[in-house]
């Protein structure tokens, strides 16, 4: 199975061949960055402007995303695995990884396993338990429950955009209201483009409570031993990051920098990039 990716300079996308056949990063600081579930690596486009152009930029397309080869199964643990061999692949070593929700728990599990290849890590907002088995019954349950339909039903990108506008969220006062109140236009435009382009058996294990089998938090973070940066959005926002999580996280890791960010959902690098970039080029 390959990986697609791209390597970025100075905001630039540049191309993107298959991993493997790139040879080995330069020597400079080195970025990856790791989409979301659902996503794919140009998610990242609002961000690229704010970082530091020290930086050597390298995105991807987890496995069934975007153009990355469709895979037999989609536990976090697989994603886990996959951007182990893409780092040996090209010999990769104190690279920063800059993660987002599903990107963000692959980059810890990345930091404990291969720490001799990782320097660094900016996990923003992963779910952990939100998206464990504790997503039975949740809003992000009803959400993934409602992509997968539209995933399944197949059409183009504005048919996409129109089932997901469609998806009754259920909300904490008992009553629903559908996706597309919830989220700009825009935003749902480009949900749909990231939809149309996943093989809809990624949400099969997240609708059903497996997403996390083999993958647990609180052991992978007492063999973190790298510089950690956590962003948290806003629960009563859209977070997907608990408190409780958050709290333990904190207190397992051994060098961590937290920072909260009231009123803001899930997708903070897409909401406030320059403060995603600010912690991202601390690193440096």
């Amino acid at each position: 199975m390959s990986t697609y990716f791209d390597s970025l300079t100075k905001g630039h996308w540049g191309t993107a061949p298959r991993l493997g056949s790139a040879g080995t990063w330069s020597s400079g600081p080195k970025l990856l960055l790791l989409h979301g579930v659902t996503r794919q690596g140009k998610d990242w486009q609002a961000l690229l402007p704010y970082l530091d152009p020290q930086w050597e930029v390298v995105t991807l397309d987890f496995r069934g995303h975007g153009r990355s080869d469709r895979a037999d199964r989609y536990f976090v643990v697989d994603y886990v695995a996959d951007v182990a061999r893409v780092l040996e692949s090209v010999n990769a070593t104190e690279v920063t990884i800059l993660g987002h929700s599903l990107g963000a728990m692959v980059a810890a599990a990345i930091a404990a396993e291969v720490p001799e290849r990782v320097s660094s890590i900016v996990l923003e907002d992963p779910p952990f338990h939100s998206m464990g088995q504790a997503i039975q019954g949740t809003s992000w349950q009803a959400q993934f429950r409602g992509m997968l339909r539209v995933a399944q039903a197949g059409g183009s990108v504005d048919q996409f955009a129109a089932g997901l506008a469609d998806i009754d969220i259920p909300m904490k006062n008992g009553t629903s209201r559908k996706l597309g109140e919830l989220r700009e236009p825009s935003a749902i435009q480009w949900s749909a483009t990231c939809l149309e382009a996943i093989d809809p058996g990624v949400l099969q294990p997240l609708v059903a409570g497996q997403w996390l089998e083999g993958y647990c938090p609180s052991s992978i973070a007492k063999q973190i031993r790298c510089r950690t940066t956590l962003l948290q959005a806003d629960p009563d926002a859209g977070g997907a990051l608990t408190d409780r999580d958050a709290m333990e996280l904190t207190q397992q890791l051994s060098a961590v920098n937290h920072l909260q960010f009231p009123g803001y959902g899930h997708q903070l690098h897409a909401t406030i990039p320059q403060k995603v970039a600010e912690a991202t080029n601390a690193l440096l």
